[in-house]
C-alpha cells in the first residue's frame, strides 16, 4: 500500500467532510474516488504511472468541490493541486507538473495529449458514463465520442 496516496486519502477525505450539503458530499467521494480508480486502471491497461495517474484522478476536481465554483475549474484545479502536493510533500517536482499537467488538461475532451493526460481524460468520461451503469451517454453529449471509444477500447457492450 502506498503510504503517499494513505496521505493524500487523509487530506481529501478532511476537505470532502466539509461540504455541508450531504448529497453533495456524497456525489464528491465517489467521482473524485471513481476517478482516482479508473485512472490507476486505465493507466496500468497503457503503461502510464499508475500511482500517479491515481493521484490525478483524486484530485483533479478538487476545486470545484473545496470552492463549490466549477467555473475554469481544470485550470484552477491544476493550481490548487500544485499547492496540495507542494503542501504534502508526497511527489517529486517532475511528478507534480505531471499530475498538475493531467488536471490543467482534462477538460479539454476534444483535444488528444500526452498518454498520462488522457488517461485522466478517459478515467473521468468513464465515471460518467458509468454513473448509471448503462455505460450510454445521449449522442449529443460532449462526451459520447469519447465514451464509445473508451468502449471499444475495453471490449465493453
Amino acid at each position: 500500500m502506498s503510504q503517499r496516496l494513505e496521505i493524500l486519502r487523509g487530506y481529501l477525505d478532511a476537505q470532502l467532510n466539509n461540504i455541508a450539503d450531504a448529497a453533495e458530499r456524497k456525489h464528491a467521494f465517489v467521482h473524485l474516488y471513481g476517478v482516482g480508480r479508473l485512472s490507476a486502471f486505465i493507466a496500468m491497461r497503457r503503461g502510464v504511472d499508475a500511482e500517479l495517474a491515481m493521484i490525478a484522478g483524486l484530485l483533479h476536481d478538487i476545486h470545484t468541490y473545496t470552492t463549490g465554483d466549477g467555473a475554469d475549474h481544470a485550470h484552477k484545479g491544476a493550481a490548487l493541486a500544485d499547492v496540495i502536493l507542494t503542501e504534502l510533500g508526497i511527489v517529486t517536482e517532475a511528478e507534480k507538473e505531471t499530475v498538475c499537467a493531467a488536471i490543467y488538461n482534462h477538460s479539454d475532451k476534444d483535444d488528444v495529449s500526452a498518454p498520462f493526460d488522457e488517461a485522466l481524460k478517459d478515467a473521468d468520461v468513464l465515471q460518467h458514463c458509468l454513473y448509471n451503469a448503462d455505460i450510454q451517454l445521449p449522442q449529443d453529449h460532449p462526451e459520447a465520442p469519447r465514451c464509445a471509444r473508451l468502449k471499444d477500447e475495453f471490449g465493453l457492450r
